[in-house]
């Protein structure tokens, strides 16, 4: 590999535009078109955040199988199909008027659309081509997410409010079609079969090397991971996690437009709050290969809660219009600090859960956990929702999703990797 850039750091770069795409598309975006939507179809706040909780949850369905399948044959055929699935749901999103449509292209969406070049199946690669720099590499590949954060939300706004809402869903269409394609060439399964070694090491310098991660844990099987305790504190601490997140980026433009602030002020927050996920990165990638991933993890569950805490008080203060520049000033520190926290989600967990059961299954273990990892962000936005149609108000459900933040924190910060591969 002397002179030439080692295949996985393509895999990675493969990772940063994959996630870029399928965070704009189904998750960051969300709010922006919730308003538009909602009041041009007269539909409740609860039927439209459904619609991306039947994503979510029918991605997690799907990922059962496709974890396996991305174990045995590698990406890119998913990744190419999700994209054209993708598209089409999206071009159907723009044109529909119905809420039994709405739903039921959100289903097919999470189901073998854009799913199938997000999280699961992308850090399946990663995983696979690093051991020694695994940190780093989930870290920089996860920036894609940090991106869709930081860009999506205020381009999708401004594409909205100029064009309309539909147009905008066309917009989205076009632009999985336009990147997620290309790039789904660039997908390779295990650096095995290209004759290399996990980061672009010779077989020789791997063994005893002396440097952090160099030592790859024993794979265990789905069979074996579920019968440890492990498996089960990561996937409950995980899932409410994932659940406060979705959350807040579903329904954080109209928290923030209750609050006085102005829409552009708002998607300037979402803009900030993947600004802070981006320059994230790098501190959790270099802290990965330092320190114990799970006081990591509890760190970031706590930014992620100090900052919803934040933005609840700049709601507290009466928002921009009565509070002169402070009230600004905590919104956005608050969604930076969110983001900031949000920013070591992928890079920690994926790095816990290859750290405790290996490279070799990590596809099919990943997805198996999917169904139940996702009950969470399926149903909490739904209920914030639910709570704001009641209450006309966001103030008690974000008070509870800090509860959450911490109470995933305790969960993960308990569990401990397998000792052996069980029998």
């Amino acid at each position: 590999m002397k002179g030439r850039v080692y295949y996985g750091w393509w895999i990675v770069a493969a990772a940063i535009l994959l996630q870029f795409v399928f965070l704009s598309v189904s998750a960051s975006t969300v709010s922006v078109f919730l308003r538009p939507v909602v009041e041009e179809l007269g539909w409740q706040v609860w039927q439209f955040t459904l619609g991306s909780s039947l994503a979510l949850l029918a991605g997690a369905l799907s990922g059962v199988v496709i974890g396996g399948v991305i174990d045995r044959h590698g990406a890119r055929l998913a990744v190419l199909g999700g994209a054209l699935v993708a598209a089409l749901c999206l071009y159907g999103l723009g044109r529909q008027s119905s809420l039994w449509l709405f739903w039921s292209l959100h289903v097919c969406a999470g189901l073998i659309g854009w799913t199938l070049f997000g999280p699961l199946v992308v850090n399946t690669a990663v995983n696979k081509w690093f051991v020694r720099r695994r940190g780093w590499a989930l870290a920089i590949g996860s920036s894609g997410i940090s991106l869709g954060g930081l860009i999506a939300p205020f381009a999708m706004t401004l594409a909205v409010d100029s064009w309309g809402w539909r147009n905008g869903y066309l917009l989205q269409a076009l632009f999985v079609l336009g990147i997620v394609v290309p790039v789904a060439f660039l997908m390779r399964r295990r650096p095995e079969d290209a004759g290399l070694q996990p980061d672009g090491d010779t077989i020789e310098s791997r063994p005893g090397d002396g440097r952090p991660g160099a030592e790859e844990p024993p794979s265990m099987t789905t069979r074996q991971a579920l019968r440890t305790s492990g498996f089960w504190l990561l996937l409950a601490g995980y899932g409410m996690n994932q659940a406060a997140l979705s959350s807040v980026l579903a329904h954080a433009v109209p928290f923030a437009t209750d609050a006085s602030f102005s829409r552009t002020a708002a998607s300037l927050a979402l803009a900030v709050n993947g600004l802070g996920n981006l320059l994230s990165k790098a501190l959790w990638g270099y802290c990965l290969q330092r320190f114990p991933p799970r006081r990591l993890a509890v760190a970031a569950f706590s930014l992620g809660a100090s900052g919803v805490a934040m933005m609840l008080l700049s709601a507290s203060l009466g928002g921009a219009a009565s509070a002169g520049s402070f009230a600004p000033f905590l919104l956005f520190a608050g969604f930076f600090c969110y983001g900031f926290g949000f920013g070591g989600t992928i890079p920690i967990s994926e790095y816990l859960w290859a750290g405790y059961f290996g490279r070799a299954h990590i596809g099919a273990i990943r997805g198996i956990s999917q169904p139940l990892t996702i009950v969470g962000p399926t149903v909490g936005p739904v209920l914030v929702g639910v709570g704001y149609d009641l209450m006309g108000s966001y103030t008690a459900a974000f008070a509870a999703i800090i509860a959450v933040y911490l109470v995933g924190a305790l969960l993960v910060a308990i569990s401990r990797a397998p000792r052996a591969v069980a029998g």
